[in-house]
């Protein structure tokens, strides 16, 4: 199931991935915390560590830092290309979820953008 996907920006390549506030539901509990670490497997099989953050007091503006900025330099990622979280439930328990990372590219037919492919 995708949880959410977003096309990326100049700031999510640089510094950190800003995060839709209604993805904070799909991952694990903050208990009470400001931050939360998360794994994701790419499509190759290789496990990242996320870690997750919202501010203390107001919006809670999620955005994704530790792990990121590896994640971005391993795909060669830039902006205009297309990422996208997926959560699944894990096979031994249902009470265990699966999260799934891929990152895309923009496919453009005589300068419009046609589409996405995985990287």
């Amino acid at each position: 199931m995708e949880t959410f996907s977003k096309v990326l920006s100049k700031t999510d390549i640089k510094k950190r991935l800003a995060v839709p506030t209604n993805y904070l539901k799909s991952l694990p509990s903050f208990n009470g915390g400001c931050s939360v670490d998360f794994e994701a497997i790419d499509e190759k099989g290789k496990v990242w560590t996320f870690k997750c953050s919202i501010r203390k007091k107001g919006h809670p503006k999620p955005v994704i830092s530790k792990g990121w900025l590896g994640f971005v330099g391993s795909k060669k990622l830039k902006a205009g290309n297309r990422i996208r979280f997926y959560k699944e439930n894990s096979k031994g328990s249902a009470a265990t979820h699966v999260f799934r990372v891929q990152a895309e590219e923009e496919i453009k037919i005589f300068g419009a953008v046609f589409g996405y492919a995985p990287i």
